[in-house]
């Protein structure tokens, strides 16, 4: 695949939901059709599909999925039966702050649309269909505003990234991996170098799969490599993506991002982090109070069907951490590149928050 013919993980289609099983990547490309809500909240819970503003996306077309299967005409028990739907999703991916974002947006416009329920379903299906073109649209702005703080020097950039923030992550051309297109695109870009990412390998399997389909030169490291490299002036700068981001710019992204931040720190390289404005959640003050999904331990002591460690050992599976503002140089979003301190001044000041 080419830039003109971009990855689209979720895609709605006649009466379904289409979804690229990103479970399968990178030795099968495999649609998944969805036609219920509870089809989507499982699709989310396995990581069928995943990464923020995807998931984001995906369950609104499930609350839509959800209310299509809602068989009454009292507008009452229509706002009732849809919470339940709504509370069904919700509990798929607890970080993932774009889930409760749409879901919210998707309840919001159901109780203030007024007429036949046939009618409020159709709106229903149409604001899904804005938060996925949406998305798109905001993920090439990121690209954009993300070009215009790369450093001036080197030329041809080496960029370092964590986990998958492209187009599988979103509803098209990434964030973290949409600065990186927008750099390609205007050949300010040399390399990507992807952390495999542990324990489910998002970076060997899902990022360097995305670049290798455009054309984009990717290496593979494993996670605990990027000190390596950047001591030997392999890394020029690090961009990823983020999953939920504090009222004070504090962001949580895939476990590992923030040692990744810490040693990016040490050896005095950017470290940016790109995300929608649907990602920050001003109703939280800082990461300590960012909620941290730990997922099934089977994720930790095996690989596919294979173990890797001995039976009776114990084991910790956060899927996420916090990385600190002060280690962040800038918060990429659809608004411009913003100093993690100024987030929600400059946000007010163009009138989006």
């Amino acid at each position: 695949m080419s830039s003109a013919n971009p990855v689209y993980p979720v895609i709605w289609h006649i009466d379904h939901v289409r979804l690229i099983d990103q479970t399968r990547l990178p030795n099968e490309y495999d649609m998944v059709e969805i036609r219920r809500y509870e089809d989507m909240a499982m699709a989310i819970e396995t990581m069928i599909v995943r990464g923020a503003p995807a998931i984001g996306v995906a369950a609104a077309y499930g609350m839509y999925l959800g209310a299509r299967d809602i068989k009454t005409e009292d507008r009452g028990e229509f706002l009732a039966q849809l919470e339940r739907v709504a509370e069904r999703l919700r509990s798929t991916r607890p970080t993932a702050v774009n889930l409760f974002w749409a879901i919210a947006r998707m309840i919001k416009v159901a109780q203030q649309t007024l007429g036949p329920i046939a009618h409020l379903k159709q709106v229903l299906l149409e604001t899904a269909q804005e938060i996925n073109a949406e998305d798109i649209k905001t993920c090439q702005q990121i690209g954009d505003y993300g070009l215009s703080v790369l450093p001036n020097s080197p030329s041809k950039l080496r960029i370092l990234t964590h986990c998958n923030a492209g187009a599988l992550a979103t509803a098209g051309y990434g964030t973290a991996l949409g600065v990186v297109r927008s750099a390609w695109t205007a050949g300010r870009l040399e390399r990507v170098y992807a952390d495999e990412t542990r324990p489910r390998l998002q970076g060997a399997k899902l990022t360097a799969w995305e670049c290798v389909q455009e054309g984009i030169p990717v290496t593979v490291i494993t996670d605990n490599m990027a000190a390596h490299c950047m001591k030997l002036g392999m890394i020029d700068l690090v961009v990823v993506g983020a999953d939920r981001i504090a009222a004070n710019g504090d962001a949580a992204n895939k476990i590992g991002t923030y040692s990744l931040a810490l040693v990016a720190r040490a050896h005095n390289i950017p470290f940016y982090v790109a995300a929608p404005l649907s990602t920050i959640d001003f109703a939280i003050a800082d990461g300590s109070q960012i909620p941290i999904e730990e997922r099934n331990s089977d994720e930790v002591y095996q690989v596919g069907d294979t173990r890797l460690c001995p039976v009776g050992a114990e084991f910790y599976n956060p899927a996420f951490d916090v990385t600190p503002a002060y280690l962040i140089a800038a918060i990429i979003t659809e608004y411009g590149a913003i100093a993690p301190a100024n987030l929600k001044d400059e946000l007010q000041s163009k009138q989006v928050v």
